[in-house]
């Protein structure tokens, strides 16, 4: 709590200046359940993100059982409020409207299930730590949103507290993990990373736990896992959110029992880890879906962090950009129009599309490969000798992906969720991709 003195006539309450300059704002609500059968409660925000369902884990836990066990969340930003939907079953309604994402604006009242949540946002607002540095570890970010992430790094990096790492492809989940040991007790000690996106469904639980020779067809060998690898120090599951349905409460019990049992033995290890896993989803939507078991997600849910898009941490692309040019070009610095042309794209990709942009920048020097705007494609068979192979390729390119999406729009009838099914893509990053070519779709 922050106890602000007030400040005399005509005199600067120097501390809540002070406050502001180093603190994460949000804004915050004062919320009342007005209808339902816990009607009558009330509450502020008191952080940024404010979790409404049926779940124990929830801020706000509702016994409504038309109510999901994670319904949604309201995200309180230097900007105002805004509610996501987290795939509940009976969705979130703001008036007659189903959304699956908001800003509210003035009071406004959820609907969920038969529960309504009437909010009002509040003249103050809420304050959270930032660090002053600019880096953790091999991590940039000058924004509020990644120094308030720093903050909280420096906090929890040194404990032996499991982590969860939320973030979009690219926006750099790994290197955060890796600055999460090397800041830790353990940092002398193995840092393992195994990708469960990457490995065939049969071959995960011989990477997670290992397996004696002849266990199986082809383990000519006995081999240790990843979690009997990295005893002693992290061990870093990545994309945990693709794990198998059937592995999750094999690690489950592993985790809980810190033993380890190869396939094919009857021996077992006991294994001292710290794990931090990474997800591009949240996890809580898997929950409802069935297609994540919710005791594994509370037991990763000890410390959840999210790792913000680029395109919500612009002021983070010219020290990025700058860093990356840097490194890729013996210390040089970026032309002042390279900077200028990725300060205006969107990144689906984030930090990696981003770093990418700059090596091609570096090593072809051809400014149309920088440039994400679409441009107009030339006739079939039209050649541009003002062009590269590369540049001439990605511009067709680009004309194809916008015209793919106008069709797939118009096939759906403008529903991003319906058309996200149909091109069996994530509507995240579809919702991207039609903000990127200046198509409009039923948010």
């Amino acid at each position: 709590m922050y106890h602000d003195r007030v400040a005399g006539p005509g005199e600067r309450d120097t501390h809540t200046l002070e406050r502001t300059r180093n603190s994460y704002r949000f804004k915050r609500a004062r919320f009342e359940v007005v209808s339902g059968p816990d009607a009558g409660r009330t509450g502020v925000t008191e952080r940024p993100e404010l979790a409404i369902g049926t779940a124990r884990s929830n801020d706000v836990v509702l016994t409504d059982a038309t109510v999901s066990r994670h319904h949604c969340v309201v995200v309180g930003g230097p900007d105002g409020l805004r509610v996501r939907d987290l795939g509940s079953k009976n969705g979130t309604r703001i008036g007659r409207l189903l959304v699956d994402s908001a800003t509210l604006t003035g009071g406004a009242t959820l609907e969920l299930g038969t529960t309504a949540i009437r909010f009002e946002p509040m003249a103050d607002e809420g304050f959270e730590p930032m660090a002053d540095e600019e880096q953790w570890g091999r991590v940039l970010g000058r924004s509020a949103a990644m120094r308030r992430l720093f903050a909280l790094l420096a906090r929890v990096a040194p404990s032996n507290a499991t982590v969860l790492l939320e973030g979009e492809t690219g926006t750099g989940k790994t290197l955060v993990a890796e600055a999460i040991h090397r800041a830790s007790r353990r940092a002398a000690q193995p840092f393992v990373v195994l990708d469960c996106s990457a490995l065939p469904p049969s071959l995960i639980e011989s990477e997670l736990f290992g397996h004696e020779k002849g266990a199986f067809t082809g383990a000519h060998a006995a081999r240790a896992g990843a979690l009997e690898s990295a005893d002693g120090g992290t061990l870093f599951l990545d994309e945990v959110g693709e794990l198998p349905l059937d592995m999750q409460p094999k690690l489950l019990r592993a985790l809980d029992d810190r033993v380890v049992k190869r396939i094919g033995s009857n021996e077992t290890t006991k294994v001292d880890i710290r794990l931090v896993a990474a997800t591009n989803r949240d996890l809580r939507v898997e929950v409802n879906r069935g297609s994540f078991r919710p005791d594994l997600f509370y037991r990763l849910h000890t410390v959840r962090l999210r790792i913000p898009p680029l395109r919500e941490r612009r002021e983070d692309i010219e020290l990025l950009a700058t860093s990356f040019h840097e490194q890729l070009s013996d210390g040089a610095a970026p032309p002042p129009s390279l900077l200028a042309q990725l300060a205006v794209q969107d990144w689906p990709g984030n930090v990696r599309e981003l770093r990418n942009a700059v090596e091609r920048a570096v090593l072809l020097d051809d400014p149309a490969l920088w440039q994400q705007e679409p441009v107009a494609a030339p006739p079939p068979g039209a050649f541009d000798p003002s062009l590269s192979f590369r540049a001439a390729k990605e511009r067709v390119m680009s004309r194809w992906e916008r015209d793919y999406l106008a069709e797939l729009l118009e096939k759906s009838g403008g529903n991003l969720s319906l058309a996200a099914r149909m091109a069996r893509m994530d509507r995240n990053h579809l919702r991207e991709l039609v903000r990127r070519h200046r198509l409009t779709a039923d948010d």
